[in-house]
């Protein structure tokens, strides 16, 4: 189900506001003089572009549904009245990251680019799999099976990531292949300051673990379990960005994390990915 649009949208994320909120939601932090990130609930959106040039910046994800109202004042907070993002890039399309996707490229009417193998899921052809709420975890685990997993569908205004790793809008940065969480998972890098835009790849807080999610307990963990269906692949991507020795990292879900902090936080992450970040049981589990 879901609300056809004129243009040929389909907004399955209509109605489907979920009352969930950290501590830090409606808060930003300005990550460099270009890397701003706001939390909207539970779920991290970011602006990459210098508040200064009002016409030339991107807007990574689109936070939980029912949201669109909330990034458009963070974003005219940032850039001023009436701005708009040159383009909307996605790490992936789960719920938690298109839920305000097509409220916004209705308003806004820009292009939207996510990876060749995440697209069928952010112009209605698949549905995720279902999440698990049999997943090892706490009470997000449990509650998963009432997030939503259909599609979206932006229809034209969706193109594919160009192949040769370069990110529109964003000149200085490229694009990684992430998948794990989801089969066209991308995480954003930049070379001059090793900063990252994880995605859900890992993430700096124990996602199933409702009074860690809502205090942002800082603790640098593998993807969310309850949505993480290729295990192997989301090692191997860890194992890829640890590669990176990024300096800064922000992340799909908790805090922005930077420094040594950062470093051994992925050194162990990738050390023992079998132990930390792998549940011990759930469907996705082999």
């Amino acid at each position: 189900m879901g609300t056809d649009r004129n243009d040929g949208m389909k907004d399955t994320m209509e109605n489907k506001f979920m009352p969930m909120a950290s501590l830090k939601s409606g808060l930003g932090v300005e990550i460099a003089p270009d890397i701003y990130c706001y939390t909207n609930q539970i779920v991290n959106v970011i602006l990459v572009g210098h508040p200064d040039h009002a016409k030339d910046f991107v807007l990574i994800d689109t936070g939980m549904p029912e949201s669109a109202e909330t990034i458009v004042s963070a974003v005219e907070h940032r850039f001023g009245r009436d701005s708009k993002p040159k383009a909307i890039v996605l790490t992936h399309g789960h719920f938690d990251h298109v839920g305000a996707l097509i409220d916004l490229v209705e308003k806004w009417q820009v292009p939207v680019y996510a990876h060749e193998a995440e697209i069928p899921y952010v112009t209605g052809q698949s549905s995720y799999p279902e999440p698990d709420g049999s997943v090892e975890g706490g009470l997000v685990a449990k509650m998963s099976p009432l997030f939503p997993n259909e599609p979206v569908d932006a229809g034209d205004h969706v193109k594919a990531l160009p192949t040769d790793g370069t990110v529109p809008g964003m000149p200085e940065w490229r694009w990684v292949h992430t998948p794990g969480h989801a089969p066209g998972h991308i995480s954003l890098f930049r070379e001059k300051d090793r900063a990252l835009i994880a995605g859900d790849a890992f993430v700096t807080v124990k996602q199933e673990s409702l009074y860690k999610v809502i205090t942002q307990e800082m603790e640098i963990n593998g993807p969310p379990r309850y949505l993480t269906t290729d295990w192997e692949a989301a090692k191997n991507s860890v194992e890829s960005l640890a590669a990176l020795q990024p300096e800064t990292a922000v992340t799909g879900h908790g805090v922005p994390v930077s420094g040594p902090e950062l470093s051994r936080g992925l050194e162990r992450l990738v050390r023992d990915f079998d132990k930390v970040a792998i549940p011990d049981y759930g469907r996705y589990v082999h």
